[in-house]
């Protein structure tokens, strides 16, 4: 019997496929992993972006991951973006998994001088799939490139922690500032990485609880704004596709001595937030 499932995110609900077909399809994969195409794809691209043309990254947006997944439940994808003038500057980049539930994974959006040009998290990925970035230039073109990824199962993998550790711990967030190899220009500077570590089961609705048997409910961060002094860095509207404990590394071009800030909020209306001294010796 199939289970009756609720979201509340209208990310989410974006081409929600049937659980079950979508584990099916990991075998169809096996046999076709080189394919160049995704029929997936072909029907989903047009719910996701309308009539919109998209064409190659060419180098604007790249990818990387793992072609063969050592945790499907945890799969490291890292995105590179290239900003000079003649690219134009990238507003939002669509992380999307073809053959996820709900593919749709993440949305980001970036501000105006933010200059990130590297993004990395994790993901869940259900069943051998292509996973696809596209990109949005300020000039409204659309820009898309993508991989392939062995893996199976991730939505509905059980969690890593009991139910009990992870809502003692929701919330709790964590920044590290990696020190700059190379020296910039005052006042803007470049950061050469932080990681942002945020404690929060990221149920996707998909994973069956080992003692009752019953589904959990979906409970993810939906909502997600990292900022400078009053400027925007970044932000992110996430799916169920995001992995437990949401991790994000990024680069940006950062103001010395001007404090991070970090504001979360879950599909249960709760909001997190977090602020963080950025002196000058971290960049």
């Amino acid at each position: 019997m199939f289970a009756t499932i609720q979201l509340r995110n209208p990310l989410v609900a974006v081409v929600l496929f049937a659980f079950f077909g979508s584990a099916i399809s990991s075998s169809a994969w096996a046999q076709n992993a080189d394919s160049p195409e995704s029929t997936t794809w072909s029907s989903l691209k047009g719910d996701v972006f309308g009539q919109k043309f998209i064409e190659p990254a060419n180098g604007i947006v790249s990818i990387e991951a793992p072609k063969r997944a050592e945790d499907a439940a945890i799969v490291p994808i890292d995105l590179h973006f290239k900003t000079d003038a003649a690219s134009g500057r990238i507003k939002t980049v669509t992380l999307i998994v073809d053959e996820n539930p709900s593919p749709v994974a993440a949305v980001f959006r970036f501000g105006v001088d933010a200059g990130v040009t590297h993004l990395a998290t994790r993901l869940r990925v259900n069943a051998y799939s292509y996973v696809r970035a596209i990109a949005e230039t300020e000039d409204g073109k659309l820009r898309m490139t993508e991989t392939f990824v062995k893996a199976s199962g991730g939505c509905s993998a059980p969690a890593m922690k009991n139910s009990d550790e992870a809502l003692a711990n929701l919330g709790k967030m964590k920044l590290r500032v990696f020190s700059s190899k190379s020296s910039g220009m005052e006042p803007m500077t470049r950061a050469t990485e932080m990681q942002l570590m945020i404690r929060h089961p990221n149920n996707s609705g998909l994973q069956m609880d080992q003692v009752t048997r019953y589904y959990i409910p979906a409970h993810f961060i939906q909502g997600l704004i990292v900022s400078q002094g009053n400027r925007l860095i970044m932000s992110m509207e996430g799916g169920i596709s995001i992995s437990e404990d949401p991790n994000f590394r990024f680069e940006f071009d950062a103001k010395p001595g001007e404090d991070v800030k970090v504001e979360a909020s879950d599909t249960e209306g709760k909001k997190f937030q977090d602020e963080w001294p950025l002196a000058s010796s971290s960049l």
